[in-house]
């Protein structure tokens, strides 16, 4: 059965059709942060014609307020270490390239500035240090191999929802010792917290009020307990016992919570998926893996970089400034396309290719840089690869049997749903 036509045809001829149409748009008229680009994977002319032309772009050109795109890996990185001029505090926008709703803007350690940030970060870090990573990794193979033990065989699922959600989840459910039976909701809350209006996660504002209301009230409760009980080794309970985070307003709380609940569910989630999509577009590298399974260390990075599960991440100049002969104002959003960076062939060779034995596979901006690099970076390598080496000792080979589905968000770059067959 071939499986590869369904998956590169239709990619092929959709890519042509944005080749022609990003390379004659006007670039005063260009808005890549348009989420459709994303959900349709036809972002790459966009950014390759950007990364050419004109690499610090002003788009006045979009339903949101105007902003900066930045695209090329070294003035991204330019940005990312320079947090004393570009700013990630939510009083003044945040970290995403729309400001959050009224009522949303809830602040957290990753959309605040120094010396605050750093002393709330400090309160979760013992989370992911290399001892206690360790500590994990025993839990993570068990889980990994009981769900790989229960999929079907010789038949169509839905690879997101029985392996990338579930393994994710009961990660997140430990992270937060939180009710094992109920994991399912922080999924939930995740994909709510940062679902747009058309993206068919919530059917209207009021809904998704609703939900988060019902995050907020059920993390009081458990905060609430932690406080008043003895410190555990769990990211509510680190929080609650330390001086740096445990006089948090309701907001802060919220901010922290959801900050944790979306790194530790996107990032992980949409790579694992990615992963099993990668490979399949890319036979000769399945091909490369099965031969040599010890190329999972080189793979696992190369596939945060292919994937760039946040797309984005967004500043506010705290005075004038200039990048790239451009003349950024006090003020101005200032957006870092990772995913861009990421496919810079002035830094990575073949950017534009899945290459599982690259020699320098973490040259990439997935889990950003300088005082905002993302604290649980190595978790999630770690459950990848765990995965990984579970998946090769069980399958042959899975079978990417029709087109993902894809978030409707130039943010998280997810995928909603993935059909795979294992042959038996």
């Amino acid at each position: 059965m071939n499986v590869q036509a369904p998956v590169n045809v239709d990619k092929a001829e959709r890519l042509r059709l944005a080749r022609e149409e990003a390379y004659s748009t006007p670039l005063k008229d260009f808005h890549p942060g348009a989420p459709r680009l994303f959900q349709s994977d036809t972002l790459w002319p966009w950014f390759e014609r950007l990364r050419k032309e004109e690499p610090v772009h002003y788009c006045t050109n979009a339903p949101i307020e105007p902003y900066w795109s930045v695209v090329r890996y070294h003035d991204i990185m330019h940005v990312d270490t320079n947090h004393g001029i570009f700013s990630s505090d939510a009083r003044l926008g945040g970290i995403s390239i729309k400001d959050a709703p009224p009522g949303y803007d809830w602040p957290s350690f990753i959309a605040m500035d120094q010396p605050k940030h750093a002393e709330q970060r400090k309160t979760v870090s013992p989370m992911f240090t290399p001892g206690h990573l360790d500590e994990l990794a025993g839990l993570i193979r068990q889980r990994s191999a009981k769900v790989l033990d229960s999929l079907p065989r010789n038949e169509t699922f839905n690879w997101v929802e029985k392996v990338s959600i579930e393994l994710t989840t009961q990660m997140l459910a430990t992270l937060f010792d939180f009710p094992f039976e109920e994991r399912r909701k922080l999924t939930r809350w995740s994909d709510v917290s940062t679902a747009l209006p058309k993206s068919g996660i919530v059917e209207s504002p009021e809904q998704r009020r609703k939900e988060m209301d019902e995050c907020r009230a059920y993390f009081a409760k458990l905060w609430n307990e932690r406080v008043n009980s003895e410190p555990r080794n769990d990211l509510l309970s680190m929080m609650a016992h330390s001086e740096a985070t445990r006089h948090m307003d309701p907001d802060n709380l919220m901010g922290n919570i959801i900050l944790l609940i979306v790194g530790g569910n996107d990032t992980t989630r949409n790579t694992m998926s990615a992963s099993v999509l990668a490979l399949n577009e890319n036979p000769g590298e399945y091909e490369k893996l099965r031969a040599n399974p010890e190329l999972i260390d080189s793979m696992v990075p190369e596939v945060i970089r292919w994937q760039t599960p946040l797309a984005h991440m967004r500043r506010t100049a705290l005075e004038d400034t200039e990048l790239g002969g451009k003349k950024i104002k006090k003020g101005d959003r200032v957006v870092m396309w990772y995913v861009s960076g990421n496919r810079d062939e002035e830094v990575i060779e073949r950017a534009g290719e899945f290459i599982i034995d690259r020699p320098r596979p973490r040259t990439h901006l997935s889990f950003g840089f300088g005082i905002h690099r993302c604290v649980g970076m190595r978790l999630a390598e770690l459950q990848l690869r765990i995965v990984w080496e579970e998946i090769l000792k069980r399958f042959e080979r899975i079978e990417v049997v029709g087109e993902p589905k894809r978030v409707y968000s130039s943010f998280v770059r997810g995928i909603e749903s993935l059909p795979v067959r294992i042959p038996g």
